[in-house]
């Protein structure tokens, strides 16, 4: 009788779990937005210290608005000095909101959050537990880092607010991630979506405040577009810059954990005689992503991809790069919470001098870091296998 109950409660659990999951899905699914072509002038950031210099300097600067959402602001000095500034333009009357995740923010404590709110500052968290998707909405996380000012001037990419992004984690060590600075028409876009999710932290999704479409042409800008997901259609984005390449493909990334579409595209690109670099981190910030890596890089070995491992310290960048066709540069990881669960938003890019750029200091990171070899897999432990298996089995909510 007890274990008919058991079994029952099991069954009662892994039903909820999968409605909770397939509905919650759906309903954020059709949030998912492809912005149009715009202009842009864009700037390559890859180090933390020139990125928060300039960031900073932009937001002492805004004589309007300041509106930013990140995964992760922290309770450390770095991100105290950032509170510190809000604070400060939020006393000189500037519009400022402050948009974290609830889960990847949790460090960011009540006494800080309380200081905001008393300075003027608009904050919010993103991705509240919701009912009765509980189990999708903890695990669906806004993962998008951007910031507009004065609806000019906008960031986005992989950094976040904390002192391991300026290579002040013993641990991590030197920090490598890209972000871009961007002005120009596609601003806007930026604008409307930090809208779109203050509106949803809001629980206010039918009413989205006005955005200007300013048309800014100039013939030395670049072409670019956003393209904001919901765990549905970036699996689509990545197989198209994948399938677009005819004589290279970079991919950089912290966590890889490609799909069988994914791994299939990559090693149909070495059959056409694609040249393929992947860039990923030695060491790990977070328990078995590193080890869910390994159930793939055999294969991709074996095929001819040069897999190296960046060991100066921990790289977070996120590219892909299709010969000089096409670049992305976002907040989206080559693994499946990005390509399944997670918000991301991410800047397509296709203007071929811009993109030798960003290819160039791809190359030059990859040219001091280690390749991968069959005869260093092997070597491989069998706890570091047990922890493998592990990480394959749970790899859709690393």
């Amino acid at each position: 009788m007890l274990a008919t109950v058991i079994i029952l409660i099991v069954i009662l659990i892994v039903a909820w779990f999968a409605i909770d999951l397939g509905v919650g899905k759906k309903e954020l699914m059709q949030k998912e937005r492809t912005f149009p072509m715009r202009q842009a002038s864009l700037k390559l950031f890859t180090d933390g210290t020139k990125f928060y210099n300039d960031l900073f300097k932009s937001i002492e600067q805004a004589k309007h608005s300041i509106h930013i959402s990140f995964y992760i602001v922290k309770n450390d000095e770095v991100s105290k000095k950032f509170v510190d500034l809000l604070c400060e333009k939020a006393n000189q009357q500037v519009d400022v909101r402050l948009l974290v995740d609830r889960i990847g923010s949790i460090k960011l404590n009540r006494k800080m959050r309380k200081h905001l709110l008393a300075c003027g500052v608009k904050f919010s968290f993103s991705r509240r537990l919701k009912f009765p998707y509980l189990f999708y909405t903890i695990n669906a996380r806004n993962h998008r880092k951007m910031t507009i000012i004065d609806q000019s001037i906008g960031y986005i990419g992989g950094f976040n607010i904390g002192q391991e992004y300026l290579g002040l984690d013993p641990t991590l060590g030197t920090w490598k991630d890209y972000h871009l600075k961007v002005t120009g028409e596609a601003v806007n876009d930026l604008q409307t979506q930090f809208l779109r999710d203050w509106s949803s932290s809001m629980n206010d999704e039918e009413q989205h405040e006005e955005v200007i479409d300013r048309q800014i042409k100039d013939p030395s800008m670049q072409i670019v577009q956003f393209r904001s997901t919901e765990g549905v259609s970036l699996e689509d984005h990545f197989l198209h810059i994948i399938n677009e390449a005819k004589n290279e493909l970079c991919i950089g990334t912290p966590y890889f954990i490609p799909t069988e579409s994914l791994m299939a595209a990559i090693l149909k690109a070495r059959k056409r005689g694609v040249t393929v670099y992947i860039l990923i981190p030695m060491r790990a910030d977070h328990p078995l992503v590193r080890d869910a890596a390994f159930s793939y890089l055999p294969a991709l070995v074996e095929a001819g991809c040069q897999i190296h491992q960046f060991y100066y310290g921990f790289y977070h960048g996120k590219v892909m790069i299709a010969d000089e066709r096409i670049c992305d540069v976002g907040t989206a990881n080559f693994d499946k919470r990005s390509l399944f669960l997670n918000g991301e938003i991410n800047c397509f890019i296709f203007d071929p001098v811009f993109i030798k750029h960003v290819k160039e200091t791809f190359h030059t990171c990859l040219h001091d870091c280690p390749l991968l070899s069959l005869s260093d897999i092997k070597k491989r432990t069998w706890f570091d296998k047990f922890k493998q298996g592990v990480a394959t089995f749970i790899s859709p909510l690393l």
